[in-house]
């Protein structure tokens, strides 16, 4: 039976138009969040002239371009003869995303943009990231993956094979930024709840980047997505001829192990022992183990387990200010994959507690009746109306966190929880659901338990921090922060998380607040201690402002510019 029970408070966590009126989400500047730097654009040179410029997403402006600019840059008539600023560009790019029929088509849209204007990609990210980040991250990002081979249109990220073990530092090479302060590395064995998609998997650490930067502020040209590919043990790609990665069943063992190893020396022998490696979606025989052998050796944490740890528990802080209660007064039901206890890791088995046989999650629920129950097994409607009644007989306001993504993998939708629950149910989930209006007119806004709360801010700050090791304790403050920004008009909503529109902003309040603690307890390796933390980390943010690439041009006096004769 896939069902541990916990009680207490560790929770895991501590083991067209040029001209005229613009629509709200194509405003300029003021609306851009917290992060938006100010003052006038400096000329930014540039060496790279005509179709090296065009066709470089971090440089290229499309029609932005000043006609200085492009007489300058050797560009004037390859691009039509039309100036636009950033906002109608945002007008332009809206309308043709609006256009598409499916989320798949939309999420090609995006990433056609990112590899052809990279500042106009983040501005409409920026503009309305509750818009976007179901298309860019969770649930579309998992039908991208599922068919990235057909929606493959240009490279994005590092792809190493089990092959290339003894040569990844020559491979590093290949990338064309140096200074890299961020990694995100899968080996595509578990991605979301769909399982082992292999090489296809690229697109989540590409995603996850993407929120680095419209979530938290992190230069994308410092960003690197990686796929170590050692084959894949899904045999519809296996059999499929259009499948892009390695055609071999997953190798594992000591051959993989020691391409791990040499992966995190080879990236912080090039980028340095402080560059960020995020791991997402390693299968859990290889999430805790690689976990903790790399943890107080590199900079890095795992997102799947930490962030949503995190994540979790930032959604039942929240909680407890509505069942107005203690921690430790519940009793919590982790509906998880089911694994006998003595084949529990260790991290689980600290939880575990012994109990008679159960054969079904109803059977756990009748017989503990939790408090909260919080699924992450990716079983679609595990948590059946008769669990959900049960309750909601139990409790007044019962706790259901259906944290599985993507949305096709919920264990119940919020429509279904609020209704059978009449309301009563405090309702979170991995993946996002409309708002839900029952029969007597309340509505509630279901809250997202969004990974994304948490890993831009603490990326943001590591980076800024320069911090050798991310311990445990920084996704709790991290948690603590998260809940702090849930008001109480949120609450009476059902937000059990403060809207995604603010994300920047929270994200740039956890970015301080791990600086804080890493300076507190010696972590950070940036001197000297910035004193002020909050205007020094503003001033590493991204923005995405065009720069100007106008060459800088003046005059001397008239007198001094004689020209001599005989």
């Amino acid at each position: 039976m896939g069902a541990s029970l916990g009680t207490g408070v560790r929770l895991a966590l501590l083991s067209g138009r040029a001209c005229g009126t613009l629509p709200s989400w194509a405003t300029s500047a003021p609306t851009r969040g917290c992060h938006s730097k100010a003052g006038p654009v400096r000329p930014v040179p540039l060496k790279k002239r005509g179709y090296d410029v065009t066709r470089n997403p971090h440089l290229n402006k499309g029609m932005a371009f000043t006609l200085e600019e492009r007489i300058q840059l050797g560009i004037h008539g390859l691009i039509p003869p039309c100036f636009l600023s950033q906002d109608v560009q945002l007008l332009r790019i809206m309308r043709s995303y609006e256009r598409q029929q499916s989320d798949l088509d939309k999420y090609i849209i995006l990433m056609t943009l990112q590899d052809r204007n990279e500042k106009l990609f983040y501005r409409v990210l920026t503009s309305d990231v509750e818009k976007f980040m179901p298309i860019v991250y969770t649930p579309t990002v998992g039908l991208a993956c599922q068919q990235y081979g057909l929606a493959f249109r240009r490279p994005r990220g590092l792809f190493i094979t089990i092959h290339d073990k003894g040569h990844i530092a020559t491979m590093l090479n290949s990338w064309p930024e140096d200074n890299i302060k961020a990694v995100v590395v899968t080996d595509g064995e578990r991605i979301l709840g769909l399982g082992d998609l292999g090489c296809y998997g690229m697109g989540i650490p590409v995603g996850k980047l993407a929120l680095y930067t419209a979530c938290g502020g992190v230069n994308p040209q410092q960003c690197l997505p990686v796929l170590l590919d050692v084959g894949t043990n899904n045999k519809e790609l296996l059999r499929d001829p259009l499948y892009i990665g390695l055609k071999h069943q997953r190798v594992r063992g000591k051959d993989y192990d020691e391409l791990l190893d040499e992966f995190m020396k080879a990236v912080t022998d090039k980028f340095g022992i402080n560059c960020l490696i995020q791991f997402e979606d390693f299968a859990n025989a290889n999430a805790f183990r690689l976990l903790n052998k790399y943890r107080n050796k590199y900079c890095m944490f795992n997102d799947d387990i930490q962030g949503t740890a995190s994540v979790a528990v930032a959604g039942i802080l929240a909680a407890l200010r509505i069942t107005k209660n203690k921690l430790s007064n519940h009793v919590f039901v982790f509906q998880g994959a089911g694994e006998e206890r003595s084949h529990l890791n260790h991290e689980k088995e600290v939880f575990a507690q012994d109990h008679p046989e159960v054969k079904s999650l109803e059977e756990v629920v009748r017989l503990v009746k939790p408090t909260a129950i919080i699924g992450v097994a990716a079983i679609a409607g595990a948590f059946t109306e008769q669990i959900l009644r049960d309750m909601a007989s139990y409790h007044e306001r019962p706790i259901i966190f259906a944290l599985s993504n993507p949305t096709s993998k919920a264990e119940c939708t919020a429509e279904k929880c609020y209704r059978v629950t009449e309301g009563r149910g405090i309702f979170a989930s991995g993946s996002p659901f409309k708002s839900v209006t029952l029969e007597d007119g309340r509505t509630f806004i279901p809250g997202q338990g969004n990974n994304a709360y948490v890993f831009p801010g603490v990326a943001l700050g590591v980076i800024a921090g320069r911090i050798r090791h991310i311990p445990d304790e920084i996704f709790l403050l991290t948690a603590e922060q998260i809940a702090q920004e849930v008001s109480e008009q949120h609450l009476s909503q059902g937000r059990l998380y403060p809207p995604l529109s603010t994300i920047r902003d929270v994200s740039l309040r956890i970015a301080i607040k791990v600086l804080d603690y890493a300076y507190k307890h010696n972590l950070a390796s940036y001197y000297p201690e910035p004193k002020d933390k909050e205007a020094f980390v503003r001033s590493l943010v991204y923005t995405p402002d065009y720069d100007s690439f106008t060459v800088d041009s003046y005059t001397w006096p008239k007198e001094a510019m004689n020209v001599q004769t005989v």
